[in-house]
């Protein structure tokens, strides 16, 4: 079944050229209608996919999940008030997980962008999850060159460190991602897919495919 009209898409087309709070006060019950309830209704039934294999996400509620359209300004030179998206991680802790789970996605007239993996971590689980990987290359080269993963993913993309502790220099000659300072997948597809009935399965798909690789990660960094 489809979960949005296509004045979900509409929606933002105006907005990008209308992103002032006169506009969107105008057209806040249409945001209200077909855009912020359709969404929450959508991100409960992805949850509730999700417990059916997790028992962790049973209690999540779409509102632990959901970021608000509203940006943040405050330091920011575009001070464009809304996001051009919708956008919700679904994790057992919702947008407070600290350990890596789930997939975070974005619904836009651009495209549909799913990521998963690790965008931000702090320096001592960096080193413990640079540690977990250079003793066990084998395993990692394995998650990441899964051919489901391959195609749904390609590879692990983010920033990387020019200088290593001496300790890992010599497995990050065998595996370059070491040098990573994040560790994040992104999954793009057309924004035609927000309408079609196949966006559930499809982030379902997104969701499985990255599990393997966040309990890879989550062995060396999730706090006891």
């Amino acid at each position: 079944m489809t979960h949005f009209k296509q004045d979900f898409l509409q929606f933002f087309m105006e907005l990008a050229a209308n992103n002032n709070k006169d506009w969107f006060d105008l057209n806040r019950k249409r945001y209200e209608e077909n855009v912020k309830k359709p969404f929450a209704e959508f991100v409960t039934k992805l949850i509730d996919k999700v417990a059916k294999s997790d028992q962790r996400y049973k209690d999540l509620s779409a509102s632990d999940c959901i970021f608000r359209i509203n940006r943040d300004i405050r330091f920011a030179k575009d001070k464009t008030p809304y996001k051009l998206f919708m956008s919700a991680v679904i994790a057992p802790n919702g947008r407070k997980s600290d350990s890596v789970h789930g997939i975070y996605f974005e619904l836009s007239p651009e495209s549909v962008r799913v990521y998963g993996g690790i965008y931000e971590i702090d320096k001592e689980r960096l080193q413990l999850l640079r540690e977990g990987i250079a003793n066990d290359l084998q395993a990692f080269e394995k998650v990441i060159s899964d051919k489901k993963f391959v195609a749904t993913f390609g590879e692990i993309l983010g920033e990387k460190n020019k200088v290593l502790p001496q300790e890992l220099k010599e497995a990050a000659g065998k595996q370059p991602l070491i040098f990573n300072k994040q560790f994040y997948v992104l999954a793009e597809f057309p924004a035609s897919l927000v309408i079609s009935d196949k966006l559930m399965d499809t982030l379902m798909e997104c969701y499985s495919t990255i599990v393997p690789l966040e309990q890879f990660f989550n062995q060396f960094i999730v706090r006891k």
